[in-house]
């Protein structure tokens, strides 16, 4: 009895002490897993923000870039002379202008007896320069020129469409055809031969036709100057607009 009482202190006295290292060791192994998690998260999330901070600061670089581009060639377009220069509309120019900012083309509605004109001008197509050698090495002597639809309306709805190029002081009629009030896109309509296979006299009638109603090289070469001013103000908004976006 006397053996089995000292047993039961001695276990008594060192159970305890085993089960707090037990759980000392326990809590320490606990410790080290959870500080482990932390530190793998910790370098999961960080990595990839240095890296999107990197191409952060590398994206804001090349904005900036851009943006002094832009800025460089507002100020060069600026400097054309196309850029201050007003254009006036002459007295007895025979059209009324609509043009809205932002649109390449303008249109020109008139008037002539029974008659509604209606014409769209676009933007010019820009000639070389005249000391500009060809593939053959010869002068390129050709003009700039504006491209027109001309549109002549009766009281039906029905109209005759042209299509002009103007070049200075000259008007060249590319087609001609007759468009049907509701007539479809899909229909295929047929429009008659190339203009200049129609006999000659016919053409100069034609031509005639159009001058009477305000189609004329005085008119044209008017065009030429206001549409070269547009196109230039068009280009600088456009540049303008670039560099706002690219700033936000």
């Amino acid at each position: 009895m006397a053996m089995y009482a000292m047993l039961r202190r001695a276990s008594s006295s060192v159970l305890p002490q085993l089960a707090r290292r037990a759980t000392a060791s326990s809590s320490s192994r606990t410790f080290q897993n959870v500080l482990s998690v932390l530190q793998r998260e910790a370098t999961i999330t960080v990595v990839p923000s240095l890296r999107f901070a990197n191409a952060f600061a590398t994206k804001t670089g090349a904005d900036e870039k851009l943006v002094q581009v832009l800025q460089s060639e507002v100020e060069c377009a600026l400097e054309d002379d196309h850029a201050q220069h007003q254009v006036d509309i002459p007295d007895d120019f025979p059209f009324e202008i609509e043009d809205n900012p932002g649109e390449r083309t303008i249109q020109l509605k008139g008037q002539f007896r029974d008659e509604t004109i209606r014409v769209q001008v676009d933007i010019p197509n820009v000639a070389p320069e005249e000391n500009e050698d060809n593939e053959n090495g010869e002068k390129n002597e050709s003009e700039s020129s504006i491209p027109l639809v001309v549109s002549v309306f009766k009281g039906n709805g029905v109209s005759l469409e042209f299509g002009v190029t103007a070049f200075p002081d000259e008007i060249s009629i590319d087609s001609l055809s007759i468009k049907q009030s509701e007539e479809s896109e899909d229909q295929l309509a047929y429009e008659g031969p190339e203009f200049i296979d129609l006999d000659e006299n016919l053409q100069k009638a034609f031509h005639k036709y159009l001058e009477i109603r305000g189609i004329k090289p005085s008119t044209t070469n008017f065009l030429q100057e206001y549409m070269f001013a547009k196109d230039n103000k068009e280009y600088v908004m456009w540049l303008k607009n670039l560099k706002n976006f690219i700033e936000k």
